[in-house]
This record gives C-alpha cells, structure tokens and sequence, in this order.
C-alpha cells in the first residue's frame, strides 16, 4: 500500500481511535494496580502491544493510525488524569443497555485549579510517528466531557465560585496541549464529542432541564468552548470532531437525530470533518446531512464496534449511496460507528471481529472511491 500521508484528511477508510486491549495487557493492567508489576515492566508491555496494534491497523489496510489508547484507562480519561485539578465523582446520567438496564459510572470534578503540568497526548502521538510511515491521529475529548456529566456540580464551588473561570482554564489546556501537539509534528486531531449529541435524545434534554441546564445554552456553550480551544491550533493541523452516543462495554447513552443539533454543529463548529455514527436506527437518518456546509467532510460510521456481526459490503454500499443523496460522495467517508473500547474492558466482540470489520471498512473504502 502506498504512503498517503500526503493525502488530503480525513482518509476514506477510517477509524475512531480506541482499540480491544490484547489479553497480555488487561492482565498487566491489573498486576500493575495491584501492585504486582512494576511501572517499567509495564510499560515494557504496552509498547510491544501498541506495535502489534499499529501492525494490525496497517495490515487491515489503513492509513490512519492510532494507539489503540492504550494508555488509557478510558477514552477521556488520558486527559483527566494527566491534566492538574480533577477528582472523581458520580455521572448525573446513566448508560443502557438492550435489555432496558441502566448503569451508573463515575465522570470528573473539578476540586482544585485546572493547569497542564505535563503532555496530554504529545509523548503517546510520537511514539506512533516513531512505529509507522502512516499518518497517526491524536484523539481527545472534547471540553464539554469535563462540564456536561454534572452539570454546574462539575466544579467545587469553593475552588470556581463561577464556571467563567473554569472554561478559561479548561481552554487554556487545550491550547498548551495542541500547540505542543503542533511542534511535536501532529497533523491530525480528532475530538471526541459526547454531550453536543446526546442533546438530540429529548430524554437526555429533559434530564437536563432536571439537573438546572437549558439544553439550547448548553449547545451554545460546549460550540464556543470547542473553537476557543482549537482557535490558536497549528496551522497544518486537520481536526475532526466524533459525534458520540455513549461507548461502554456495548452500551449506550443517548439516541436520536441529529436534528435537533445539525444546523448549528455542521456550520459553527470549526472543524475540516464530522465523524458521525449512524449504525443503529438510534442514529435516525440522513436527512441532517443535507446541513453540512460544502467544505466539511463527513466520515459515516456504518460499521457497529458494539456488536460481532459483521455487515456486508453490500449493505454498506447501499447506505454510502444513500447519505450520498445528502452530501456529494466525494465528501463522504467510511469508519466504525466508534471505538472498539473505550475503557479497557472492551466491547463485546473478540479481536478478529474487530480486525475483520478493520478490513472491511478498508475493503468498502477501495470499492467505494478507488
């Protein structure tokens, strides 16, 4: 395959970001907090398990690559804890799951002064560029991950007495970490955004209002604090921004169009690519697409993490075909509706389910535009 790191970004096969963690190393996760490993022999693990995901990421054909995120206990969490200031605390929404349960999880609080004290992602992005040729995404949580699962409770009152301060912070983070990202050589970010599409679930809407949040404000805010992050970003930087329903053990926390947020997240969010998941009928259809400014990219996400069954090239062929009548097909591209793990445990499905739906993506991508 040829090098396409000059290639125009997003590729037309992609993929979100966090991959299933190879049993040696959930078995060194728990050694290593159990205090039975040592820091290095761990480490001494995670690398060798990253090469052979970066292997496997170009053997199924991809250009772009990740990690795994393996570094990462979950997929925001390489941020909240490499960033000074925040502590745990419960979520004020819950994940479900097909059988109608609902689970809680812990998110963050703000409990002293937020500052980057030291790399988010810079020394995880350069251990990639070091293991291939092709072209490695930094991926990160967008700020509203740090603000939403709580609401105003997502900061100590005696620490923020208002949350002015704390967005400044929080943005001030962000700018340190891409400017970093920047002079390290990364030229592909993509920001993973959670709560912007959970307020298209009216349930999650009416969950809000419960909790003191108006949704619209709540839209306004997490749009402005996404382009004050990225507002002073390298220029050769492509970001992308995943839209996310919730990414847990197969689990999920929100449903429904993108409607209610379309007009306002396609043309004011200052990003090159929307990733937009679109594998189950929570996704809603296409319609919304036909929103999406002329110079935005959209990467469909067709292709289920949460699920083993792998679709067919056909069906897919069909649902490209079908987003096409929305936006032209050389602005379309293909990848997993998300991650396959956003924590360590995983999603349900083994790692030849995650490879062979890799490959397909990779295979569908060839088909599709050559």
């Amino acid at each position: 395959m040829a090098d396409q790191s000059k290639l125009k970004l997003p590729h037309r096969a992609e993929h979100i970001g966090s991959l299933l963690r190879p049993p040696a190393l959930r078995e060194a996760f728990k050694a290593r907090a159990a205090g039975k490993m040592s820091e290095a022999a761990y480490r001494e693990i995670e690398d060798r398990c990253i090469v052979e995901a970066i292997r496997m990421q170009e053997a199924a054909g991809l250009a772009t690559i990740t990690d795994g995120e393996f570094r990462r206990s979950s997929w925001a969490f390489g941020l909240v804890n490499a960033v000074e200031g925040f502590g745990l605390a419960p979520s004020m929404f819950e994940f479900h799951d097909a059988a109608g349960n609902n689970y809680g999880f812990e998110t963050c609080q703000a409990t002293a002064k937020i500052r980057r004290t030291r790399p988010i992602a810079v020394d995880d992005f350069a251990f990639v560029r070091r293991h291939t040729r092709r072209v490695p995404k930094v991926t990160m949580p967008a700020p509203s991950f740090m603000h939403f699962f709580r609401g105003k409770s997502c900061v100590d009152p005696a620490v923020y007495p208002g949350l002015a301060e704390f967005w400044a912070d929080l943005v001030h983070v962000y700018r340190e970490e891409l400017d970093a990202l920047g002079r390290a050589g990364a030229e592909y970010l993509q920001i993973d955004e959670v709560p912007l599409t959970m307020l298209c679930d009216p349930a999650v809407r009416e969950r809000a209002r419960a909790i003191g949040e108006d949704p619209e404000t709540l839209v306004t805010t997490y749009i402005n604090a996404v382009n004050d992050a990225l507002a002073t970003r390298p220029p050769r930087m492509t970001v992308g921004m995943h839209l996310c329903r919730g990414n847990l053990r197969s689990r999920w926390l929100a449903a429904g169009s993108y409607e209610p947020v379309a007009a306002r997240l396609f043309n004011e969010v200052r990003v090159e690519a929307f990733f937009l998941e679109y594998d189950t009928e929570r996704a809603g259809d296409f319609a919304p697409l036909r929103l999406v400014p002329p110079d935005k990219t959209v990467v469909l996400g067709l292709v289920s993490t949460k699920s083993p069954v792998l679709e067919t090239p056909e069906a897919l062929r069909r649902r490209i075909d079908e987003a096409a009548r929305y936006v032209p097909l050389e602005r379309l591209a293909l990848s997993p509706q998300c991650g396959f793990a956003s924590t360590v445990g995983g999603n349900l499905l083994s790692a030849d389910d995650q490879r062979r739906k890799l490959e397909l993506v990779a295979d569908v991508a060839r088909r599709v535009w050559g």
